[in-house]
């Protein structure tokens, strides 16, 4: 532009030194010389990528955390962090977990009067109550495929016989949840879960490249789904809790849980019970001698409850 005025063909539209030294001026932001502009310049530029860097490193930090919390919703923390530092990861055996099963009664049924969406929709309900739940709890949730729900308590961080007890209260707590539960395209149909319950050794590993995943193998998983398949219906469950007194041994009613209809019975094998009965505190009832797939002839139980002592009962 300067250049340009510069070179008019009549002398009097052509600016004197005074005028050019303003429009130069001008031009360079108020600096005296051509150096302070650049300088400026400079600074600018540094200034813009400073903020650049740092709403870069934002989106990265938000992606990472995003990254990391998908990666230990499929494999537990401590065995993700290992991945992420390129360390492989061993397969491990476990002297004692307590596995957790549980599926929908009647899901194939309902699946074929159901719409895909309206299916999905159920099971995103539902697997979000439980998600929600399990975070009380120090459990892992292994898989869901379909209807059914997986979970341990035992690994990778081993916690003694209390194994049991989280998977056991958990499952109690699912039962309370699922009373509640709505199925929103079939609001006056009732949910019917079945669960089932076992402890014993397993052994633990990531399995695969592409897609690894934290899986568990051994007798006492397939156990556990036995004890989930075998389930059956529950009526009235009656929570007692322990009269603790000089003379009395007695047990009154503390809650009665309305279950009529629904396949709710929590299934436990005798491996559970005993673990269960080491920290005490819980009803159970034998159910008897049945023959389980695989296995021959089981005693099992069923879980009904907690008891509480009263002296603990404001």
């Amino acid at each position: 532009m300067v250049m340009k005025i510069c070179w008019k063909e009549a002398s009097e539209d052509r600016p004197d030194f005074w005028e050019i030294k303003k429009l130069l001026k001008k031009l360079h932001g108020g600096k005296n010389n051509i150096v302070d502009k650049i300088i400026y310049m400079l600074e600018e530029h540094s200034l813009n990528l400073e903020k650049l860097v740092d709403k870069r490193t934002e989106q990265w930090t938000e992606e990472k955390k995003r990254t990391d919390e998908l990666l230990h919703s499929m494999m537990p923390k401590s065995v993700a962090d290992q991945l992420k530092r390129g360390k492989p990861v061993e397969a491990e055996s476990f002297d004692e977990v307590t596995l957790f099963f549980s599926d929908i009664v009647g899901f194939t049924s309902l699946s074929s009067e159901s719409t895909p969406l309206q299916i999905v929709t159920l099971l995103n309900d539902l697997y979000s109550a439980f998600d929600e739940i399990i975070h009380a709890y120090d459990v892992y949730k292994v898989e869901t495929i379909g209807d059914a729900y997986m979970v341990v308590s035992g690994l990778p961080i081993r916690n003694g016989h209390q194994h049991a007890v989280e998977i056991a209260d958990m499952a109690l707590h699912f039962l309370k949840s699922v009373q509640r539960f709505k199925i929103r395209h079939r609001p006056h149909k009732k949910l019917k879960l079945r669960i089932g319950i076992h402890s014993g050794p397993v052994c633990a590993g990531v399995v695969g490249m592409k897609m690894p995943r934290y899986c568990l193998f051994g007798d006492t998983v397939n156990t556990a789904s036995r004890m989930e398949s075998n389930g059956e219906g529950l009526h009235d469950v009656k929570v007692y809790p322990m009269l603790v007194g000089p003379s009395s041994v007695a047990c009154r009613p503390l809650t009665i849980i309305k279950l009529s209809n629904l396949s709710l019975k929590i299934h436990i094998s005798k491996a559970t019970k005993d673990n269960l009965d080491k920290i005490g505190g819980y009803l159970m009832q034998e159910r008897g001698s049945i023959d389980i797939k695989g296995k021959g002839e089981l005693t099992t139980y069923w879980l009904q409850g907690k008891v509480f002592n009263t002296a603990n009962i404001r």
